[in-house]
């Protein structure tokens, strides 16, 4: 056997060492490289704003093992638009209120294909209900030629606490009584036209910053809060296609563990994510707005579901929803079953 002969079958073994060495080195990829997150307007959405300017979810995957991730981030805004992003699959992960997920999860829970679930609860807050017109000092001054300005009307987060508070006043079978006044905004066109004093909006329903900022016009005033009417509760939510989270298990609870992260972070550098939100805010909102907003006791933010059962049985009452959850874990991934959620 020649010398060259011998050699052959110790290079084909080292070449095989080499190769597997490596495959092995490099991460598996059974899972998406790229994932796609929706976010909103306001302080509700302040853990993903922290998410994406410290690069949580990047950082969680790779300790997930799950390598390189890409993040792409989208701003949007009202329930309904949330929800068709999410059908059309141009979403992967996405912050809502948490009536739009609701609606959402029960109207698609029986269809494999277009099911979601719950990844996570996001933050609570409250919610003023804000005019301009002096003559409005409660829910029941509203007349047929005022406009009060939303992100979405029927599904939205406004809109149904908006109905929770509408029924609480006037009884529930008027729970829809405000409901022919709301026009659909963005947070940002609602500030602008309550404000300006030069659109058909005699009032907005919203959420921090747009309500304090709001409120320093003092042609405006608040009208209702909607924590005196419903609660401190949770607000807003994390959701995603259900065939999204069984095909991705490592990428969703990298998702989690960020969002957990991330609240951490607010709790810890209060200071510096009041920096981060002014950084991100399309709106002319001073850090120290911003710090009393996180200082505000109805201001919180929790993965863990708080009431968000209300929601549900409220939407199921009103025939807003044909389904209601048995309990509230039933709309939430495995993983949160055992917190003491609601």
């Amino acid at each position: 056997m020649t010398h060259a002969a011998r050699c052959r079958p110790f290079a084909a073994t080292l070449a095989a060492t080499i190769l597997a060495s490596a495959w092995m080195a490099v991460p598996a990829r059974a899972e998406v490289p790229e994932v796609a997150i929706s976010k909103g307007y306001g302080i509700l959405y302040l853990p993903l704003i922290v998410m994406e300017d410290q690069k949580l979810l990047e950082k969680q995957a790779e300790k997930a093992g799950l390598g390189k991730v890409s993040v792409k981030w989208r701003v949007l805004d009202g329930g309904n638009n949330i929800n068709d992003a999410m059908m059309a699959g141009s979403l992967d992960f996405a912050g809502t209120g948490a009536p739009a997920f609701i609606a959402l999860w029960s109207k698609a829970r029986a269809i494999p294909k277009s099911a979601v679930i719950g990844i996570s609860a996001l933050s609570a807050t409250s919610l003023y209900l804000n005019t301009n017109n002096p003559q409005i000092k409660s829910l029941a001054d509203f007349k047929s030629g005022d406009k009060i300005a939303l992100p979405g009307i029927k599904t939205s987060l406004s809109a149904v606490v908006l109905q929770m508070m509408a029924a609480k006043q006037f009884g529930v079978e008027n729970y829809a009584r405000l409901d022919p006044l709301t026009v659909g905004l963005p947070h940002p066109d609602g500030l602008i036209a309550l404000t300006s004093g030069r659109s058909e909006i005699t009032a907005h329903f919203t959420s921090p910053p747009f309500s304090y900022l709001e409120l320093k016009d003092p042609k405006v005033h608040k009208v209702a809060s909607s924590v005196d009417y419903i609660g401190n509760i949770t607000l807003d939510v994390i959701y995603a296609p259900k065939k999204f989270v069984d095909a991705n298990p490592k990428t969703t609870e990298a998702m989690l563990a960020a969002l957990d992260e991330a609240d951490a972070f607010i709790r810890n550098h209060r200071d510096e994510a009041a920096d981060i939100f002014v950084r991100s805010s399309k709106t002319r909102v001073s850090k120290e707005d911003v710090l009393a907003i996180l200082s505000d006791p109805d201001t919180r933010f929790s993965t863990t579901p708080d009431k968000v059962k209300n929601f549900a049985d409220f939407m199921h009452r009103v025939g807003t929803i044909k389904t209601a959850p048995e309990k509230w874990s039933d709309m939430f991934i495995p993983q949160l079953s055992s917190r003491d959620g609601s």
